[in-house]
């Protein structure tokens, strides 16, 4: 097994999905890197459960390249693995393990090529940022990114090490997460007209908002760079009613928009709350002036949306010998990178095809492929 390889059996023998602690393993890397003499500083979450972790090797007064990844993962509860998620395994060339694509493998090329960047002659730093939370709304990553515009000198890239099967990508959907808490009135069943039916209500804002999310599918609001080319909008929890003959008065469903990076979500969360206004509050209100329809953020990250032409690109294709750009359906911190004004890109070992998925896996080859292209980051760095 190669260094990587051996360096991602240890980060995935740590259990970070997004509700534990991810100390133990920046505690591990923060010891790594203290072997090579690499500093590094760590910043925590309020409650001091979690950390995000930012090294830098070479000079720091210089512009260099932020190699960056999330440390959690998704949880396992529920899924049919056949192998333990949280022990690597090897068979036929693939590495099994929650996170050995999404997206541990890259953190462990990360780390892999520390021996050799702390020998080299460096002529642009190379930073590593490991964050937290990213799962669950990209949320670690802001108090990173607050402290680096904070500092003087901003880097030249950021690239994120999501499983894009080593090809270049330069584009993804943002993507909002919303609660909408409906409130009625309660009453016996058999004299339903006189309560408020709040799951009836809230049915009647799905059914607006599924609308709403087919206008977003007309041609001329499409982007053939992406898979679906649209905006997309769907409902995925909903809950309310305490039993049969009984006018539900509560009822709450999350949604979430993932929009192009060229469309803004809050438009239509806008026309989503002008039509709660419009239509639903005046009728809910004349039997009880108590009723109310909130809506909360959950989270939110914006789209990323670097272009071909620019040397951002140029050098992804550089790195990864290819100018095959391409987008992904999926989030990412790239666009949180990019909106602090660090040129992004997206490129890592894995496919998202096996991530989330038990039985969770990454191929060696990916990782050889990591490796060669970080050997090529460094010696860029070097030049």
């Amino acid at each position: 097994m190669s260094a990587s390889g051996e360096l991602l059996a240890r980060l995935v023998a740590f259990d970070t999905t997004s509700r534990e602690t991810n100390l133990a393993l920046i505690d591990f890397v923060a010891g790594y890197l203290e072997g090579f003499g690499v500093p590094y500083e760590l910043i925590h979450n309020g409650e001091g459960t979690k950390a995000n972790l930012f090294a830098t090797l070479g000079p720091a007064d210089v512009p260099g390249i932020v190699l960056s990844g999330h440390t959690d993962v998704v949880p396992v509860d529920g899924q049919a693995w056949t192998r333990p998620p949280f022990a690597l395994s090897e068979s036929a060339g693939k590495l099994y393990g929650r996170g050995t694509a999404d997206m541990k493998g890259f953190l462990a090329c990360l780390l892999a090529l520390v021996p050799a960047a702390s020998r080299a002659a460096l002529r642009r730093p190379l930073h590593l940022a490991l964050s937290y939370d990213e799962e669950v709304g990209c949320l670690g990553v802001r108090s990173l990114l607050d402290q680096l515009a904070q500092r003087p000198v901003r880097p030249l890239l950021c690239l994120i090490g999501e499983p894009t099967e080593l090809k270049p990508v330069l584009g993804h959907k943002g993507k909002v997460a919303m609660r909408c808490q409906v409130h009625g009135a309660a009453c016996h069943s058999a004299y339903a007209p006189q309560g408020v039916n709040a799951v009836e209500y809230a049915a009647r804002l799905v059914v607006e908002l599924g609308r709403l999310g087919e206008a977003l599918r007309t041609a001329e609001r499409q982007d053939p760079r992406f898979d679906p080319p649209f905006s997309t909008v769907q409902t995925g929890l909903i809950g309310g009613g305490q039993a049969l003959n009984i006018v539900p008065q509560d009822c709450t469903f999350d949604f979430e928009i993932r929009a192009l990076p060229a469309q803004d979500p809050y438009q239509l969360i806008h026309q989503l709350q002008a039509h709660a206004e419009a239509a639903l509050l005046p009728a809910m209100r004349a039997i009880s002036g108590q009723s109310a329809i909130r809506f909360t953020e959950l989270s939110s990250y914006p789209g990323l949306d670097t272009a071909v032409e620019s040397e951002a690109a140029d050098w992804i294709a550089q790195f990864c010998g290819s100018r095959d750009f391409g987008t992904v359906a999926f989030g990412t911190e790239g666009g949180l990178f990019a909106a602090a004004g660090i040129p992004t890109v997206v490129c890592g070992p894995g496919s998202m095809a096996q991530g989330h998925k038990p039985d969770e896996f990454v191929t060696q080859a990916q990782l050889d492929g990591c490796d060669a292209m970080l050997g090529r980051v460094l010696a860029f760095a070097c030049r």
